[in-house]
């Protein structure tokens, strides 16, 4: 489970970036019920940030990278970002953007893994993340799908420290490794990794990426929501046993996530 305690190496932060700032946060309202409140526009920036009964739950900014996906940029909390960043180039992984202070809220950076899944990292400051997780409308889990289940499991290891557990899915759907951050008991597992062949990967030419699950009360009435307002489902909603009800769902502008609605334990 992901919680706001934030220990190194759990996610404590999420953010995306859109090519239209204002349909994006139109659209997640209307599925997730989240509050959109503008942090301030200019001509080099836009953006502000995601809030569910008043609590924030993931930032929104204007795409500005060339050339890249609207995707969600998912971040870990960390001691030491610069640590981070060496740990990442030993593994063969890529700084994207080096670390930096925001104001008094806290140290950034992001990174590419080896075969270019992009994640980040935050060391807090003032702020530690999100104030709302496990809930309804929230951030529940993370998820890496990638051609080379193993590879990240050893980048990622030697990053954060995470350990693993695998199992195998059903139907001969492979296996997937449940991730648990460094120290932590099992049931403070965050998320997976699942292997894929590049083929599956056609989201992003074959490269692995990260994506949330957001916990939601109802998955079919949120899948409807995605369709009714210009989103696309690419699987579900379907059952899987032990886990919940879900649907993996792409927004407007193709950036990806899953809603899940949760077993009853």
């Amino acid at each position: 489970m992901i919680t706001t305690d934030f220990d190194p190496g759990s996610p404590c932060f999420l953010d995306l970036g859109t090519p239209d700032v204002p349909a994006t946060a139109a659209f997640y309202r209307a599925v997730l019920g989240w509050d959109y409140e503008s942090m301030g526009e200019s001509e080099d920036m836009e953006g502000g940030m995601f809030r569910k009964d008043g609590k924030i739950v993931a930032g929104l900014g204007r795409l500005t990278e060339e050339g890249a996906r609207s995707a969600w940029m998912i971040y870990y909390s960390v001691a030491d970002a610069d640590a981070v960043t060496q740990a990442v180039e030993k593994g063969g992984g890529t700084v994207r953007v080096a670390p930096m202070d925001l104001d008094e809220w806290g140290r950034m950076a992001q990174y590419s893994d080896p075969l270019g899944g992009q994640f980040a990292v935050w060391q807090p400051g003032t702020s530690k993340g999100v104030e709302l997780v496990d809930a309804p409308g929230s951030l529940s889990w993370t998820e890496l799908y990638t051609s080379d289940a193993a590879g990240a499991k050893d980048f990622y290891r030697g990053v954060f420290g995470w350990t693993y557990s695998d199992m195998q899915l059903p139907g001969g759907g492979g296996t997937y490794s449940l991730i648990t951050p460094a120290g932590l008991p099992e049931e403070r597992m965050q998320g997976g990794i699942m292997g894929m062949t590049e083929a599956d990967l056609s989201l992003t030419g074959g490269r692995p990426y990260w994506h949330p699950v957001f916990d939601v009360e109802d998955c079919d009435a949120a899948v409807a929501k995605v369709v009714e307002n210009g989103g696309t489902v690419q699987m579900g909603p379907e059952d899987a046993e032990g886990v919940g009800r879900l649907a993996v769902c792409l927004d407007p502008s193709k950036a990806d996530f899953v809603v899940l609605t949760p077993s009853e334990s």
